[in-house]
């Protein structure tokens, strides 16, 4: 055993613990297994401690992303349904998925071992069945590739101020090394595996000197499992536990009943008749229309309801004269004015400048 492995053994073991499930779920897990097809990705919300990790990270409740394979037989190709037999020894029905997990690199594993999870499927859109074969027979190929942990930590490192760290401690994520990489994290083995066939994610979109678009593939290790939640090329597909469309009216929604939360829910979630009553919206709504009566009923300064006496005589003879004569009167009165202040007792005009 290296000096490695004594350190890194436990640590797995302690991230990979894994909380207890909730104890209603959030989604349908027999409606999400139904509607799945191959070449969908599946987003969980983990529950271990290496999933707060990535939950704190990237900022968001997706921490794990797998790719859905299907059944055995729904996998065309006889090799790569032989190599799928090789790493899986379960049932030919089973429905499968490949995913990354740290401890265990790159598997196949039953889509039952999310049952108890939070869970989103986000399908490509418009992908063909050549394709979608494709994109699983890239991610059949990485079976077996060890799980990357720095990935993580430099994904950490990237997202902090540049300013605070040196130069040396930055991300190695823009490394560009050559040859196939012999570690992986989940979301980077499925950008990758959509890449192999031109597949967006989140791309970058640029215009050309000839005003032509050109789209720029984004560096895969920079992926994480929200890309395909944001992305504008996976359509969303979720199956509430408690569905609307099942009440078809979500008044008919169990809010009210006598279930009680727990100390750790009560911060988070509202209990009882705690929301804006009926009678305090209207109060609010008359409130308002009162307010803008009031407004009205004010007369504004404007040119037409302006009474006469507040235009002073002067001013309206003025507006009544040529231009040409207003200026000549605006520069009598100011040379009266100057003289006015030379005649002043003891006054004196100091440096005029009145031209």
């Amino acid at each position: 055993m290296g000096f490695f492995d004594i350190f890194s053994k436990p640590t797995v073991k302690w991230l990979n613990y894994q909380k207890s499930a909730r104890a209603m779920q959030l989604s349908d897990f027999e409606r999400i297994k139904y509607e799945l097809r191959p070449c969908d990705v599946l987003l969980v919300e983990g529950r271990t401690r290496v999933s707060d990790v990535i939950r704190w990270i990237t900022n968001s409740p997706w921490t794990h992303a797998a790719l859905y394979v299907g059944r055995l037989n729904d996998i065309v190709d006889p090799d790569l349904r032989k190599i799928v037999q090789h790493h899986y020894q379960g049932d030919r029905d089973d429905r499968l998925i490949i995913e990354s997990l740290l401890g265990f690199g790159t598997v196949v594993n039953n889509l039952d071992n999310y049952h108890a999870d939070h869970l989103r499927i986000c399908r490509p859109s418009r992908l063909g069945m050549k394709d979608a074969q494709q994109v699983i027979r890239y991610a059949i190929s990485r079976l077996g590739i060890d799980y990357d942990v720095r990935q993580i930590f430099d994904l950490a490192r990237f997202m902090f101020p540049w300013f605070l760290l040196p130069r040396r401690w930055r991300s190695t994520l823009f490394q560009q090394n050559p040859g196939k990489s012999t570690r992986t994290v989940c979301s980077t083995m499925i950008a990758e595996a959509f890449a192999f066939v031109q597949f967006p994610i989140l791309p970058l979109v640029k215009q050309t000197d000839d005003e032509k678009v050109q789209l720029f593939r984004r560096n895969p290790r920079l992926c994480v499992p929200s890309d395909f939640d944001y992305s504008p090329y996976f359509k969303i597909i979720k199956y509430p536990f408690v569905d609307i469309d099942h009440r078809n009216d979500p008044h008919l929604l169990p809010w009210h009943t006598s279930g009680d939360l727990d100390r750790n829910e009560v911060d988070l979630y509202l209990q009882g008749e705690l929301s804006p009553s009926e009678a305090d919206v209207d109060a609010a709504i008359q409130e308002a229309i009162a307010g803008t009566e009031v407004t009205d009923a004010i007369p504004k300064n404007t040119p037409e309801n302006e009474p006469e006496s507040a235009i002073s005589p002067e001013a309206s003879e003025i507006e009544e004269l040529p231009a040409e004569q207003n200026l000549l009167k605006a520069k009598s009165e100011a040379k009266s004015d100057v003289k006015g202040v030379g005649k002043g007792d003891g006054d004196t005009l100091s440096n005029p400048r009145i031209h």
